[in-house]
């Protein structure tokens, strides 16, 4: 059992400067217990990313999500608008949908088929006043809808705030919009045969604190760092909210002739730079001047995650054109390629994190400050 104690001591040396700080304490990584105080004060407690718009392409269209076990329904309504709400009955609370599929006009629970519109209101009582009385006084549908989950939309992605008292989404997602204003409103345009998940034998946090940081480079991505040095890259820190890592050399060569077509408009900067950042809590990004990619967290046990990936293009056509497919192809292998090559070192230190006696670790002052940044930001929420 998580000894809360030691973990209110513990979480204080994450708490210091850099040079004298230690990491998170291993049982952060290792009890059950902590997922579930992480579940409470992190991942229901803030705005977490659930899934993608591209997820429900069509009005219609719902996918059951799971949150740490609370059951959630994503969908798209008539008016294409995604909405979120909690996939369960108001009647027995009998979970609505069990797989991903497209509901034409109503969703109906499976146990008395009370039915839903795409808006979430109650449409059908069946019998609920008796054989054949399919209305009763004593129900309300205006107040018995599906239950709504506070949600919002940015880049494709679905964000949820499931106690409904986190700060407002926009001013949340305020100081990562500010620094990709360049590509934050632009449509994105979901790479066929650009999605694919990994499952990595490690805990959640040890997947973005490592993509926090450039350090591991010459030594875990020798092929990356052979164009994209170490010495090319530079922090991202915005305490708080996300920290990361840029480089001022993306200039990959995927094919002799062929070449997505780049964001309209943007500044010089880009002709060279490409910028990744862990947007706590379980989102971890890359921007570029010819796509985006996302990789989606699901903390599924505090020793497994499974990471869902999305590339996202400039064009309809860069995105499902037959006439680049075969780039579409390299560059989803060379990420996917990329993305295995940390499953190794992430699993070895959830591995590591039942020493007995490692306290947490130190950090480099001048290469791990976007990781203790990160650790300090969990250590607020849990302290």
């Amino acid at each position: 059992m998580l000894d809360l104690s030691t973990l209110a001591h513990d979480l204080d040396a994450v708490r210091r400067p850099v040079e004298a700080a230690r990491g998170l304490p291993s049982a952060l990584y290792t009890d059950p217990d902590a997922l579930v105080l992480e579940r409470a004060r992190i991942f229901h407690a803030g705005w977490t990313c659930i899934g993608f718009c591209k997820d429900v392409p069509a009005p219609g269209d719902a996918r059951p999500v799971d949150l740490l076990g609370a059951p959630l329904l994503l969908l798209r309504d008539h008016a294409g608008a995604v909405q979120v709400f909690e996939n369960v009955c108001r009647h027995r609370g009998m979970i609505l949908v069990e797989e991903a599929r497209n509901f034409g006009g109503v969703i109906r629970c499976p146990y008395h088929s009370w039915c839903y519109s795409l808006d979430g209101a109650l449409r059908a009582t069946p019998h609920v006043g008796g054989p054949g009385i399919n209305r009763s006084e004593a129900l309300d549908p205006a107040q018995t809808g599906l239950t709504p989950v506070r949600s919002a939309v940015w880049m494709d992605m679905v964000f949820v705030n499931i106690s409904g008292d986190a700060p407002d989404f926009a001013d949340w997602i305020a100081p990562l919009a500010a620094r990709w204003a360049d590509f934050a409103d632009r449509p994105l345009h979901a790479g066929q045969g650009s999605s694919f998940t990994l499952e990595v034998g490690c805990n959640w946090k040890l997947a973005v604190e490592n993509y926090c940081e450039s350090y591991h480079l010459p030594w875990v991505h020798p092929g990356l760092n052979a164009y994209s040095r170490l010495e090319d890259h530079y922090h991202i820190e915005a305490p708080g909210a996300f920290s990361g890592q840029g480089t001022e050399v993306y200039a990959p060569r995927l094919h002799d002739t062929l070449a997505f077509p780049d964001f309209e408009g943007l500044p010089a900067r880009w002709d060279r730079a490409a910028e990744y950042v862990s947007l706590y809590p379980n989102v971890m990004l890359g921007v570029h001047r010819d796509h985006v990619f996302a990789i989606r967290l699901d903390p599924v046990a505090v020793d497994r995650t499974v990471e869902h990936v999305e590339i996202w293009y400039t064009t309809e056509a860069a995105a499902t054109g037959a006439e680049l497919a075969e780039l579409r192809a390299l560059n989803a292998a060379q990420w996917k390629g990329v993305f295995v090559e940390d499953i190794g070192v992430v699993e070895g230190m959830q591995r590591g994190r039942h020493a007995p006696h490692f306290d947490g670790g130190r950090f480099s002052p001048v290469m791990d400050s976007p990781t203790h940044l990160f650790h300090a930001w969990v250590a607020e929420r849990l302290a």
